[in-house]
């Protein structure tokens, strides 16, 4: 019991950190005014090309954009960060510390369908490394060697569908492209493993 007691309170201080942190991750993805700080893609000869708001190519974009803020956090609370090796295995990063705890981060994006809905979000199939804790197929760590499991995620608005999508512009006229989406809204849960 007391190894219980001892992982909940390291689980709650992992997660403490995380939720103070995360208040300043917004200045990582938007604007002063909530728009996305992405404007497209961009080449050798400075032509600026617009991307959509497909869920996949924002979510990448995103995990991007946060990475400096999630090494900044490492590096303030003393954790070390291993990547995931695939693109596919769980989880995205993982936090250990001084004492080896492993913390499994996720990073989940999805958008406003309306006012008080969301498109829906996928939070892990667990068909495999949940059902055999001790697996480590297609996972960093045995899903058991984590103190806790942690989702962040983000819901942002889309813009105005299609408006700036694949048009191509010229760097001079950066700050005259729309973004496709905006208005985000962080959020950290964390998955009760039973």
């Amino acid at each position: 019991m007391a190894k219980h007691q001892q992982n909940q309170r390291v689980k709650e201080r992992f997660r403490n950190q995380l939720l103070r942190y995360t208040e300043s991750f917004n200045e990582a993805v938007a604007t002063d005014g909530g728009d996305w700080v992405v404007k497209g893609f961009i080449d050798v000869a400075k032509n600026i090309y617009t991307i959509s708001a497909d869920t996949k190519v924002i979510s990448k974009i995103m995990e991007i954009l946060l990475f400096p803020k999630l090494c900044e956090f490492a590096e303030e609370h003393g954790y070390k960060m291993v990547l995931s090796k695939e693109q596919n295995f769980y989880p995205d990063i993982s936090f250990v510390d001084a004492k080896d705890h492993k913390f499994a981060v996720d990073i989940k994006s999805t958008y406003r369908k309306g006012r008080n809905t969301v498109n829906g979000m996928t939070l892990g199939a667990f068909t495999g490394h949940f059902r055999n804790r001790k697996s480590t197929k297609n996972t960093m760590f045995a899903y058991d060697d984590y103190v806790g499991h942690f989702v962040l995620g983000v819901i942002y608005s889309r813009a105005n569908e299609g408006s700036e999508e694949n048009k191509i512009y010229k760097l001079k006229d950066l700050k005259s492209i729309t973004s496709v989406i905006k208005d985000f809204t962080f959020f950290k849960t964390w998955r009760k493993c039973f």
